[in-house]
């Protein structure tokens, strides 16, 4: 039974996973400096777009989706969880691939990530609490406002803040860095995720077949929702892209370290969030190598 498993995840794996995140939002940072957020200040709909596409648009049709579907509640609880994430540093590497507005990519995740301090246990608390199923997971549970902050702090501020400070003081060493980081810790993170799924193969192989589905079902939801939000809204398509890959592409590191942080490794729920982990990227590169082919006019 998905809901009674527990993966085996150490405490040392979370600092490791942690880390892999920090560098990769730190060598993405190294191609942004800040008059490329000073154009968002003056011109701030994209921004507020995304944000609500991100924290009001994704949960909403992930608990419609729930609801339509009645998943097992530790996989519905995943699913809540992953859409209540903030935007994963990797959507501004493939934003950047896309050709898309990737100075709008990552302010979208700063900000979703700041605000995620207090929206992500918000959106978990009322979307869960909504479903019968998942409240009761979640009476027995709590998530920690100032650990969830640490957490993400480490992970995605304080790398984009040395980064961007990097580019705009020294933008030759920046300059070096850049390309060789994003490739290596790319691959670092793609290694870390293999690794721990080798850890956890007899069960992640047990329950992902019926999960697989459902996770490339959200992820397609989430992508769509995005698109239509930023269609709806008039951005152009250079700033569409960003919207909706930032809405499609969730942090699954920081959903993993709240799963084992504070549900105790629930095995749906890490199911979930490790299959997005890898879904999320492979489709996320895939529909960027197709936003690509044609040029996005900022």
């Amino acid at each position: 039974m998905i809901d009674e498993a527990v993966l085996d995840f150490t405490p040392g794996s979370l600092m490791v996973l942690n880390g892999i995140l920090a560098i990769v939002m730190f060598s993405v940072a190294l191609d942004l400096a800040p008059r490329d957020f000073r154009r968002l200040a003056h011109a701030p709909k994209p921004l507020i777009v995304g944000l609500v596409s991100q924290f009001i648009a994704l949960p909403a049709l992930t608990f419609a989706l729930v609801l339509l579907l009645q998943p097992q509640p530790s996989v519905a609880l995943g699913l809540i969880l992953v859409a209540a994430c903030p935007g994963g540093n990797i959507s501004n590497f493939i934003t950047h691939r896309a050709g898309g507005n990737a100075a709008l990519s990552v302010s979208m995740t700063a900000f979703a990530t700041v605000g995620a301090i207090f929206l992500t246990p918000l959106n978990v608390a009322v979307w869960g609490g909504m479903y019968g199923p998942t409240a009761q997971i979640l009476r027995a549970t709590s998530i920690d406002p100032v650990q969830v902050a640490v957490t993400v702090g480490f992970m995605l501020i304080l790398p984009l803040l040395l980064g961007v400070t990097l580019n705009t003081h020294r933008p030759m060493i920046a300059a070096r860095l850049r390309r060789p980081l994003q490739t290596l810790s790319m691959v670092i993170f793609a290694a870390f995720i293999v690794l721990a799924l080798a850890a956890n193969w007899a069960q992640f192989l047990t329950y992902a077949g019926g999960i697989a589905a459902l996770v490339v079902l959200h992820n397609a939801l989430a992508l769509g929702g995005g698109f239509t939000l930023a269609t709806l809204a008039g951005l152009s398509a250079y700033d569409r892209r960003a919207v909706t890959i930032e809405t499609g592409i969730q942090n699954s590191g920081l959903g993993l370290v709240l799963i084992f942080g504070f549900f105790g490794g629930l095995g749906g729920m890490a199911v979930v969030a490790a299959f997005w982990g890898i879904w999320h990227a492979v489709s996320g590169i895939a529909l960027a190598q197709v936003m690509r082919r044609t040029p996005a006019a900022r």
